[in-house]
């Protein structure tokens, strides 16, 4: 056993923990920093008491500790998820002798069918762009990436010139964990793009940082993710769309299009990224939930 088990924090190990995270299990900066915030939650519920000492009783008080303070079910979930993981790797290294959380049990989440546009209610998006500007042209590239391509707004905005096959009709994509995928693309969306670069990107200074990114700012700069989202609500709320929207939605719509026009869950799952297929298969209840409503319209004896 290492000679840390005594103390309250350790730094050095939250650190190799941290690294573990990141090189072995390929999680997001954001996963990873959830992590370890919970780690600290735990650290400090219990005072003066090391989080290496903590038993499942305890641990169990942590988590009903949360959840009086309105902790929701599926962040409970994370929660537990992640110091799973992380008890998991303490015992590996040989930190501590059992995992304190291996009887507590995940709360299971009901399945919440994600919200979607139409292709008119995109339509009607992208005809609140004002084109008379350089930033418009940007702005429709932008949604038509995200609706015809299913890309995460992250992967959007890394999304770099070279990386557009034009001739094969393919973008390489780069996505969680670093992971590479090739993306079929329409001639839609291809044509929107090189009239974006041909009129507007190749005339642009770019800064040293953009690192040959296709979607630059005002100041030649990669985009961000941040105005990907406002950009995207603003028009929304112009062309009187009522739902709660974000980037993601483009991506939900781009593949409830796909499966119900008949494409193949697998052929789905690897278009999107995801790593398994489980994720994917949320699509399938939308389709149902979509064919469902069909009859109910439109069937007499429904």
């Amino acid at each position: 056993m290492h000679g840390v088990k005594t103390l309250l924090k350790n730094p050095e190990l939250e650190e190799e923990f941290k690294d573990f995270l990141k090189l072995e299990r390929s999680l997001s900066k954001n996963t990873v920093s959830a992590y370890m915030s919970d780690i600290q939650k735990l650290s400090s519920f219990f005072g003066q008491k090391s989080y290496l000492g903590i038993s499942e009783q305890e641990v169990r008080s942590f988590l009903s500790n949360l959840q009086s303070m309105g902790l929701s079910v599926r962040s409970t979930a994370r929660v537990i998820s992640g110091l799973k993981t992380f008890y998991k790797f303490l015992v590996s290294e040989d930190f501590i002798k059992s995992n304190p959380l291996q009887m507590v049990e995940t709360p299971k989440l009901d399945k919440k069918l994600p919200e979607v546009l139409s292709h008119e209610e995109i339509m009607a998006i992208i005809g609140e762009i004002d084109l008379s500007k350089p930033a418009g042209e940007r702005d429709k590239t932008i949604i038509m990436i995200l609706y015809g391509c299913g890309l995460r707004v992250s992967e959007l905005t890394a999304l770099k010139i070279n990386d557009i096959f034009f001739d094969e009709g393919f973008i390489k994509v780069v996505g969680k964990g670093n992971k590479e995928r090739l993306v079929p693309i329409g001639k839609q969306t291809l044509n929107q793009i090189k009239y974006y670069i041909e009129a507007f990107r190749a005339k642009q200074k770019s800064s040293s940082e953009s690192g040959g990114v296709l979607i630059l700012n005002q100041r030649g700069s990669a985009l961000s993710r941040v105005y990907v989202f406002k950009m995207l609500q603003k028009l929304a709320a112009q062309a009187g769309i009522k739902k709660k929207i974000s980037p993601h939605t483009l991506r939900h719509s781009f593949a409830t299009v796909l499966i119900e026009g008949g494409a193949d869950l697998r052929a789905v799952q690897q278009m999107l990224g995801h790593e398994s297929i489980t994720t994917t298969e949320i699509y399938t209840h939308l389709d149902r939930s979509y064919l469902k409503s069909i009859v109910e319209q439109y069937h007499p004896r429904a």
